[in-house]
């Protein structure tokens, strides 16, 4: 691994947290590095990229993209289905407060959440709106986040799914 504050091109997986007509700003999503681009090459915010990030001289302050392999975007659904029997299962396990990570068969990842029942929706509104969940998507090579929830037992799934 390289020292960060070196002035290397930087290889990776990054999430466009800001993106205007004239620059953009990508985290790593491995190290969360933050690389403001002097230039914006039709960068969406939101959008997860694969590509390698080089510091402009002579400062290295700004980054330019030197290639882009890759470039998607991962939806994130508020479903209307309820937590999978599994789902609550796990939830009736743990205390409110407790998160449980299940791998998924394949690729992607289950998150089951305990939380008070009240705090359901809002903990659910979080989770979709919160760019982490884009970030995790994207190391997990997921493609689309599904959010369930039953708001009268306080359960909350999050479901990282590669299609």
């Amino acid at each position: 691994m390289t020292d960060p504050t070196e002035s290397e091109p930087v290889a990776g997986t990054f999430v466009v947290t800001h993106a205007d007509e004239d620059s953009a700003v990508l985290r790593d999503v491995e190290t969360a590095r933050v690389h403001t681009l002097s230039a914006n090459p039709d960068l969406e915010a939101h959008e997860v990229i694969e590509a390698t990030v080089a510091p402009e001289p002579p400062l290295s302050v700004t980054w330019t993209i030197d290639e882009l392999d890759a470039r998607r975007t991962v939806d994130v659904l508020d479903s209307d289905l309820s937590p999978t029997t599994h789902e609550r299962e796990i939830a009736a396990d743990q205390a409110v407060g407790d998160l449980e990570r299940v791998e998924r068969a394949g690729t992607g990842e289950l998150h089951v959440l305990s939380v008070p029942p009240d705090e359901t929706e809002n903990a659910a509104a979080d989770v979709l709106d919160d760019l982490e969940t884009v970030a995790r998507a994207a190391r997990l090579d997921a493609v689309r986040v599904e959010v369930r929830r039953d708001s009268d037992e306080g359960v909350l799934s999050v479901r990282y799914l590669p299609d």
